[in-house]
């Protein structure tokens, strides 16, 4: 009998700290198991897969006493560089077993911070996946604070699929996916178009009990990587076989069903939020034109009210409204300094061209 072609040529696994931690919020080596044995299941049939795991806290509670007498960023630095140690070995034997070859990466928001950077990372994980090898990605929490880190592993490994072209991303969490409670009930969403909006209104605004994240965000990162041509799944990582099941194309979990694909630059620039140089507000023509959904348009000088920051050609640049809301990020085709004289003239060349502008969902 031929075997079927998998859902996903390339994949980012997402495992959140409540799927692999047990209450006390050590490691559960029996979930730890499951799920690998799964990935390695997936590598067999050809599939390049990405883990983006958290737990690494969890894993330094269970190697030492919580410390006393240190700043709660301290605190997190001492578990989770210990810990990590613990998580990365653990997958490692466990990978082990199936005959696969782990990567440990260990990375911070500003390894995201500019073009050539961005590309030198997507390098590496190219040349990893190339030779079979599953890069296994935590944030640096030992050295990330305040501005450096992601909102959570969800935000960071929602960069990674969109860096790496991934067609499909699958995030684990606890919970079964997205529900509505709209009316009293609960009912699993189990998809959900591009154009959706209003999240909210179906989620009730609670963080899990040891990781960072909530679903609220999970909802966002999804929704804007399947703008960008991604498929997202949310589902139950201590569901049985739930990997599997998914690649199988069982209806398991909420999925996020893909707009059309869009090109490299525009990924990086959609996920550069934090990183912009400068900012651009613009008029109300100019902010309708953005927001089109009939035709594309860039930015162009003869739109712009004021610019905030001094930036560069390349650089990158947030783009507002008169009120204050962030329309979206472009990458501008040359400076500050040039641009000021232009300011609302007509018959110029755009500051941002739309194949380098991202728009944010509203």
């Amino acid at each position: 009998m031929k075997q079927a072609h998998p859902l996903y040529r390339k994949t980012v696994v997402k495992i959140g700290t409540n799927v692999i931690t047990r209450k006390d919020g050590q490691l559960d080596f029996e979930v730890l198991a499951s799920l690998t044995d799964q990935l390695a299941a997936l590598r067999r049939q050809g599939v390049q897969v990405i883990l983006v795991s958290s737990g690494a806290v969890g894993a330094g509670r269970a190697i030492i006493k919580q410390p006393q007498n240190l700043s709660p960023v301290a605190v997190r630095q001492v578990l989770s560089s210990t810990g990590q140690i613990r998580l990365i070995n653990t997958y490692n034997d466990l990978f082990a077993r199936h005959g696969l070859v782990t990567a440990q990466i260990l990375v911070t928001k500003s390894d995201f911070r500019d073009r050539l950077h961005y590309s030198n990372m997507r390098t590496c994980f190219s040349a990893l996946l190339q030779q079979g090898i599953i890069p296994v990605v935590n944030e640096n929490d030992a050295v990330s604070v305040t501005e450096l880190m992601f909102t959570d592993n969800d935000e960071l490994s929602g960069l990674i699929a969109s860096m790496m072209d991934a067609e499909g991303h699958i995030i684990l969490s606890h919970v079964d996916g997205l529900f509505d409670m709209s009316e009293g009930k609960e009912t699993l969403i189990t998809e959900i178009d591009p154009s959706a909006k209003h999240f909210h209104q179906y989620i009730t605004p609670t963080k899990s009990e040891f990781g960072r994240g909530g679903m609220l965000t999970k909802c966002h990162i999804a929704q804007k990587l399947s703008k960008l041509g991604i498929t997202v799944h949310i589902a139950n990582g201590r569901a049985p076989g739930i990997l599997t099941r998914i690649f199988q194309g069982e209806a398991v979990g909420t999925r996020f069903l893909p707009a059309k694909a869009a090109h490299g630059p525009k990924k990086w620039i959609a996920n550069s939020e934090g990183l912009e140089k400068g900012a651009v507000t613009v008029n109300q023509g100019a902010e309708a034109a953005l927001l089109s959904t009939e035709r594309a348009n860039s930015l162009l000088p003869v739109g712009i009210e004021s610019i905030t920051g001094s930036f560069h050609k390349g650089d990158i640049i947030k783009i507002c409204s008169s009120d204050g809301h962030i329309i979206g990020y472009g990458m501008a085709q040359y400076s500050s300094e040039k641009t000021l004289p232009l300011i609302g003239l007509k018959d110029q060349k755009p500051l941002v061209h739309y194949d380098y502008l991202y728009i944010k969902p509203v």
